[in-house]
C-alpha cells in the first residue's frame, strides 16, 4: 500500500472534535478479545498495529515479515511479544484466531489462502491480488474454510466520512448532481517493487485509485461507466537510500466515473505530487446544499443554506486515534457482535472498475462499462 502524510495540524486545527470515538472499546461490559497475528512488517504494519491497541479488544500475538530482523523491530516498538519470518508457524499457532495481511500485492493470494485453510479470519490490505480470478479465489477459499474475509478500506472509517455518510442519508444534499475526488501522494521512496510491472500491474490505480473508487461506492454508489486517461510522469524514481528506479506503471490516471444514475464524479489520482493532499479530498455537489471532506475547510465542511444559513457549517467530530474504528469493527464482526462488513464485494467492485479503467486508457479514453457494478 502506498502511504500518505498524516492529517496535517492546521486542517486538524479547523476542525472541531468532540472526546468520545466511537467503534472502540470502551465499555466496563467484558469482550471476547481476540488474538491477532501481523503478516507484514512494512510502512502500513505500524498503522495496523496501532489501531489493533487502540481498538481495545486484541491480543497481538506475532509480527512475520520477509525478515525476522524487520518483524522483530517492528514487534519490539509496538510491545508484541513474537517476531519472525516463519509464517507456517505463526498460521499454526491455536492462540491465533485473526490476521491482518499487509505483505507486497503479489504475495496476498498466497498468504490469504494459507490463512484461510489455517483457519484464521482475515484483514486484507488492498488491492486484494493482483488479477479478477485471484481475488475470486481468496473470496472462494475464505467462504470454503468458514472464515471472515476483509479487506482494509481505511478511510471509509475516517470520522469525516461517516458523519458525510449520515448528512448524505439524510437528504443534506438533496439531489447528487457531480462529485469530485483526489488521491495525490509523492509517491513511495522505501523500496522498488511499487514501481515494478512484476509486482503492482496497474501501478497507482493498485496503489492509490482503489481508495477513491471505494469511498464513490461508500457515498455515492456503484460505479458503471468509466473514461480514463494515464501516464508515467515520472520515468525515473530515487528512493531514499539512493537507488534508481526505472518506473514500469502508470504513475498519473484522470478518470471520469458515472454512477447508475447517470451523476459524473472526476477522479485525480497522482504518484508525483510533491506535496501530495490530505489521503483525498472529496467534494460532493447537491442540488441543496455542497459537501467537502478534506479540504482547506478541515476535514469535513457542509454548506446547506436550507438547514445552517449561507454558511459554511464545520460539525464536531470524534477524536479518535488513527484505525481504532477500522479494527474494532472487523474484531466486533469476528466476535459476533455486530454484522460483518461486505468490504470483499465492494473490494471486487473497486477490481471491477480498475479494469475498465484500464480498458478506456488502452481505446484513449473511451467510455467502458463495468462489468458486475452492483
Amino acid at each position: 500500500m502506498t502511504a500518505s502524510p498524516p492529517m496535517n495540524p492546521a486542517l486538524a486545527a479547523r476542525t472541531r472534535r468532540s472526546s468520545r470515538c466511537p467503534g472502540a472499546s470502551r465499555s466496563s461490559v467484558i469482550q471476547q478479545r481476540i488474538g491477532v497475528a501481523m503478516l507484514g512488517a512494512g510502512f502500513i504494519a505500524d498503522y495496523h498495529l496501532a489501531g489493533l491497541a487502540a481498538c481495545g479488544r486484541a491480543d497481538v500475538r506475532a509480527v512475520v515479515g520477509r525478515t525476522a530482523g524487520r518483524a522483530r523491530a517492528v514487534a519490539a516498538r509496538h510491545g508484541v511479544p513474537h517476531g519472525g519470518d516463519d509464517l507456517a508457524a505463526v498460521l499454526d499457532r491455536p492462540d491465533v484466531q485473526a490476521v491482518v495481511i499487509a505483505t507486497p500485492d503479489d504475495t496476498h493470494e498466497a498468504v490469504a489462502t494459507a490463512a484461510a485453510v489455517a483457519g484464521k479470519h482475515i484483514l486484507l490490505q488492498k488491492p486484494m491480488a493482483g488479477s479478477i480470478p485471484a481475488a475470486r479465489r481468496i473470496v472462494a477459499a475464505a467462504q470454503r474454510h468458514g472464515v471472515d474475509l476483509q479487506v482494509s478500506f481505511m478511510h471509509r472509517f475516517f470520522e469525516e466520512v461517516e458523519a458525510a455518510r449520515q448528512f448524505l442519508a439524510d437528504g443534506a444534499l438533496g439531489r447528487i448532481l457531480a462529485a469530485r475526488i483526489r488521491n495525490a501522494t509523492p509517491g513511495p521512496d522505501w523500496d522498488a517493487w511499487f514501481y515494478q510491472r512484476a509486482h503492482v500491474p496497474n501501478g497507482v490505480a493498485d496503489q492509490l485509485a482503489v481508495h477513491g473508487i471505494d469511498l464513490v461506492r461508500f457515498l455515492l454508489g456503484p460505479i458503471v461507466g468509466v473514461n480514463a486517461l494515464a501516464r508515467i510522469a515520472l520515468p525515473v524514481r530515487t528512493l531514499r537510500d539512493g537507488r534508481k528506479v526505472a518506473v514500469e506503471v502508470v504513475d498519473n490516471v484522470v478518470a471520469t466515473y458515472t454512477l447508475a444514475d447517470g451523476t459524473l464524479v472526476s477522479h485525480e489520482v497522482s504518484q508525483t505530487e510533491i506535496a501530495g493532499c490530505d489521503r483525498f479530498r472529496f467534494e460532493i455537489y447537491g442540488e441543496e446544499g455542497t459537501l467537502w471532506l478534506r479540504s482547506e475547510r478541515g476535514a469535513l465542511a457542509l454548506y446547506a443554506p436550507a438547514r445552517h444559513g449561507a454558511v459554511w457549517h464545520v460539525p464536531t467530530l470524534p477524536a479518535c486515534a488513527p484505525g481504532a474504528r477500522q479494527h474494532a469493527v472487523w474484531l466486533a464482526g469476528i466476535a459476533g457482535d455486530q454484522p460483518r462488513l461486505a468490504t470483499a464485494d465492494d473490494a471486487l467492485h473497486g477490481m471491477q472498475v480498475i479494469a475498465a479503467m484500464l480498458r478506456s486508457i488502452a481505446q484513449g479514453g473511451a467510455r467502458e462499462s463495468v462489468e458486475d457494478a452492483s
